[in-house]
């Protein structure tokens, strides 16, 4: 199966990093979702929509690996894979170093879908969203 994924660039400010222009470890987590919300846009399933749609979609789990350090003014590009759809959302991320392409940091996230109406999670995607990504995945519009 081919996957689903978005990249977006961006260079690390100042605000993200600590005492020695290294980035504290928590912002990376930051960097994952500004990737996730590229992705969940070329979806059409950004935050907004699921919020039309009546679902929210919570981290229930994420994991980060810290290879290389990311420093003040680097350029980063950030990855995010579609791994799982159906019954969860699995994320997989890596952040590379535009310039030399080597990777910094990988990562990983799920979400789970969650009626907001009904106050309940649910152990499968909404059928519209399953739709949504099956359709990108063939080659069709949204």
């Amino acid at each position: 199966m081919d996957k689903l994924y978005a990249e977006t660039e961006f260079t690390v400010q100042f605000y993200d990093v600590d005492s020695m222009n290294v980035v504290w470890h928590g912002n990376y987590i930051k960097f994952f979702e500004i990737a996730r919300c590229v992705l969940l846009d070329k979806i059409g399933y950004g935050y907004n929509e699921m919020k039309e749609s009546g679902y929210a979609f919570p981290v229930i789990e994420i994991y980060a690996k810290y290879i290389r350090p990311v420093m003040f003014k680097q350029k980063i590009i950030a990855k995010a894979v579609l791994a799982e759809y159906e019954n969860r959302l699995k994320i997989l991320y890596e952040l590379r170093d535009l310039d030399s392409g080597v990777i910094t940091t990988k990562g990983s996230s799920i979400q789970m879908a969650y009626n907001i109406e009904k106050r309940i999670s649910c152990f499968e995607c909404p059928k519209f969203f399953i739709d949504k990504v099956e359709n990108m995945l063939r080659g069709g519009e949204l």
